[in-house]
C-alpha cells in the first residue's frame, strides 16, 4: 500500500498520511460495493510486499482498475 500511498501524495501534492487517509476510504468506498469475490481482492492488490510495493498480482493496480470499469460498462 505504501507505494499507492506514495503515489497519491505526489499526484495529488497532499502528505503521505493524507494520501493514506484517501487510499483507505476509497478502499472502503470499493470493497462496500464490489461483490465479494472482487471485493476481497481490493486487500490483495493494497498489501504490502515488505519491500514498500504492492503485492497482488505484481501491483498490477491499473489492470484492476480498467477489469472494475468493465464492469460497470466501461472500456
Amino acid at each position: 500500500m505504501d507505494k499507492v500511498v506514495k503515489m497519491v501524495a505526489e499526484r495529488a501534492g497532499i502528505s503521505e498520511s493524507q494520501a493514506r487517509t484517501a487510499v483507505n476510504t476509497v478502499a472502503s468506498f470499493l470493497k462496500d460495493r464490489l461483490p465479494a469475490g472482487i471485493a476481497g481482492q481490493v486487500d490483495n492488490y493494497l498489501k504490502d510486499d515488505g519491500a514498500g510495493g504492492s503485492a497482488g498480482a505484481g501491483g498490477d493496480l491499473g489492470g484492476m482498475a480498467g477489469k472494475i470499469g468493465g464492469m460497470f460498462g466501461k472500456k
